[in-house]
């Protein structure tokens, strides 16, 4: 009698579990296929039992078994061939693509998580927040646009919009341009894009294609590329800008000694719990700021912003866009 406990009492026994990890494993195979058919329809692809199979990795006969349940709960119809959404499943996969951008939004601006982990987090917080919970979180959040890799939050019961943009190694030389988007899979590729400084929202330049490289020049950098790497991140035109606007801009940490200058922005790579702190710490759009002091090393650096003193690694004062750069008043009287 103990033994059969142990084995099939209710939420508590061995077999019980075992049975609620396999619908748990069916559930969240099931809401994958689904938002995978749904970006498939909107970006203008075809989805198939192949495409299903590879975004999921699952064999091809595990896939279809899933589609066929699928059918059966009357979520999409496979009629002629085609993968097609019916209401109840669209529903389905519009809450799935807006939780998980939410939770990857609530991620990237609300904790210290690292930028590495915010997909394959969010991709497991998305099977089990509620649509109510969903319209939450939103709330909280000041009902973003747009997630930290530059896709649209659908509305609660919106739409999913298409994705902007085209890669990058199909960009046009000397032109201004503004990353919109930075694909996270596969990881291993997203980590080295993060490790560049790239990040969307950020304007950048290429003026060199090569057959293995993509030379950019990004917030004051030069960077390469491989086209793997430029063929995850997508653009968009800037409208009225010139190559020279991105080559001159300067940043906080080309201020020198006795120099002083206007913040004009910050970075599109500076967010969460480091974007709040410099925005605290004054570091907000027209504010004038002075170099105070530099360290004999040369880093950090002291800056006087309202009267305060604050000092910055070189990494964080690249993060600070600034204008009007001139010398400082009192550095002006020296001798």
């Amino acid at each position: 009698m103990l033994i059969a406990g142990l084995l099939f009492w209710p939420g508590i026994g061995v077999i019980s579990r075992w049975r609620d990890a396999q619908r748990r494993q069916i559930r969240v195979r099931r809401e994958d296929a689904l938002k995978h058919i749904l970006k498939c329809e909107v970006n203008g692809q075809e989805p198939t039992l192949n495409s299903v199979t590879g975004a999921l990795h699952l064999r091809d006969n595990i896939a279809a078994e899933l589609l066929g349940g699928m059918e059966r709960n009357h979520l999409i119809s496979h009629g002629e061939g085609r993968l097609t959404l019916l209401p109840a499943g669209r529903e389905l996969a519009l809450h799935i693509v807006r939780a998980h951008r939410l939770w990857e939004s609530y991620l990237a601006d609300q904790t210290g998580v690292a930028e590495t982990q915010w997909h394959r987090l969010a991709e497991r917080k998305e099977h089990s927040i509620s649509p109510e919970q969903a319209n939450v979180l939103e709330a909280r959040l000041g009902n973003p646009m747009l997630d930290p890799h530059g896709d649209a939050i659908p509305e609660s019961g919106g739409d999913l919009h298409a994705d902007q943009g085209r890669p990058l190694n199909t960009a046009p030389l000397n032109t201004p341009l503004e990353i919109v988007h930075i694909e996270d899979e596969p990881d291993a590729v997203y980590r080295q894009i993060l490790a560049l400084g790239l990040r969307p929202g950020m304007r950048l330049c290429v003026f060199v294609k090569e057959t293995e490289c993509v030379r950019i020049w990004a917030e004051g950098r030069e960077l390469a590329l491989t086209p793997i790497l430029a063929n995850n991140i997508a653009y968009v035109p800037v409208p009225g800008a010139t190559p020279a606007d991105l080559f001159e801009e300067e940043y906080l940490s080309d201020l020198q000694q006795g120099e002083q200058a206007r913040v004009i922005s910050l970075s599109a790579s500076c967010r969460g719990a480091e974007r709040r702190r410099l925005l605290d710490l004054g570091f907000v759009p027209g504010t004038m700021l002075e170099v105070e002091m530099i360290s004999p090393s040369g880093d950090p650096t002291a800056y006087r912003v309202r009267g305060t003193v604050i000092a910055l690694r070189r990494e964080q004062a690249r993060m600070i866009r600034i204008g009007q750069r001139s010398v400082a008043r009192e550095s002006a009287l020296l001798p």
